[in-house]
């Protein structure tokens, strides 16, 4: 038995269809500029967010026509069902498991409603264990890939025998509201993308070493990011302070994370972030001491896939894992205004 959970396995996967970004600019412009006299200054977005495709689990013409909160929300838990089966699966034939030597699954996702939760849907579709522990996590938004792998690495330690499933899907674009004439929404549709990963976590067998974890809420933060929920679904919301915060407020943060782990910054060999976007990504270079570009991981994660939410930590993770060793610092920022963090050794 290991002193720490470890990550016996990590999958990602990605829905069918795939947005090219040129494609994605020209349909944006005209939709809104019907609507917008003076959305040719918007246009830039689709060009600075330094992103080329992204995942969908529609088509690119499904944006462009009006559609209710609940046919979005059926086609949330119909594709999120698919994707966490798919990544599952994956994980399960990574680690060399079958569904029964399952103990526990947690499942992050908030961009649909499912009750029963996503969870407790696939329990029935790949015919878990009855005595399954759950856990569904909803609102976490982008900070959920990081601080739901530490729910289930804290599951995990608390009952040393139990494998937990560990399951993050966003599928961001079905949020989208073509009526929403908000400069949050455009934004939105230069920068998500839809997407899920896995991992099992345990502390059985191999695999990286999850030595910690912790996160920040900042104090009258709440208007920072989230939803605004609206008779026609989920208004995304988020500031355009985000990369000042981050400059301004981000490394007290993780100093005082690693101070309570016994580390300091030269402990780290490899930073794991969350690419929300490329703005975002300049500050965290900046308050990691590392050169422009240095995040090249995230940067290269953001460019095929856009911000999957939750999930795209998880897509950084694996490329880190394929090519450096060492200990890694993960971190991811969501609603709240909440940073995450979570420490690896290989």
């Amino acid at each position: 038995m290991n002193e720490y959970a470890r990550l016996n396995s990590l999958a990602t996967a990605t829905p069918q269809h795939k947005l090219i970004q040129t494609e994605v600019a020209k349909a944006a412009a005209d939709l809104f500029s019907r609507e917008f006299s003076d959305f040719d200054r918007l246009l830039p977005v689709y060009t600075n967010a330094q992103i080329d495709t992204r995942s969908s689990c529609v088509p690119l013409d499904w944006y462009l026509k009006p559609h209710t909160f609940s046919e979005r929300n059926d086609l949330y838990i119909d594709s999120a069902l698919d994707l966490i089966e798919e990544a599952a699966l994956a994980c399960l034939e990574r680690a060399d498991l079958e569904t029964g030597d399952i103990g526990g699954l947690v499942v992050v996702s908030s961009t649909g409603v499912a009750t029963p939760s996503l969870d407790a849907l696939l329990m029935e579709r790949m015919q878990l264990r009855r005595d399954v522990r759950r856990l569904p996590v909803f609102g976490l938004g982008c900070v959920g890939g990081v601080l739901g792998l530490a729910r289930a690495a804290a599951m995990a330690q608390a009952e040393p025998g139990m494998r937990v499933l560990f399951l993050v899907v966003e599928l961001c674009g079905l949020t989208f509201q073509k009526s929403d004439l908000s400069k949050s929404n455009v934004i939105a549709t230069a920068l998500f993308g839809d997407g899920a990963a896995g991992a099992i976590v345990s502390c059985l067998g191999s695999g990286p070493a999850i030595t910690g974890w912790g996160e920040y809420t900042w104090p009258d933060s709440l208007d920072v990011m989230g939803w605004n929920v609206s008779d026609d679904g989920l208004n995304v919301l988020f500031s355009r302070d985000i990369p000042t915060l981050v400059r301004n407020e981000m490394k007290s943060a993780v100093g005082q994370f690693l101070d309570a782990q016994n580390m300091c910054a030269g402990d780290i060999d490899a930073y794991v972030t969350h690419p929300g976007g490329a703005k975002v990504l300049d500050a965290l270079e900046e308050v990691f001491d590392l050169g422009p570009g240095t995040l090249v991981h995230a940067r290269e994660v953001l460019r095929r896939y856009g911000n999957m939410s939750a999930a795209t930590v998880l897509f950084v993770l694996e490329k880190a894992l394929g090519d450096q060793s060492g200990k890694f610092l993960m971190s991811s920022l969501g609603p709240g205004f909440t940073a995450g963090f979570l420490t690896l050794e290989t």
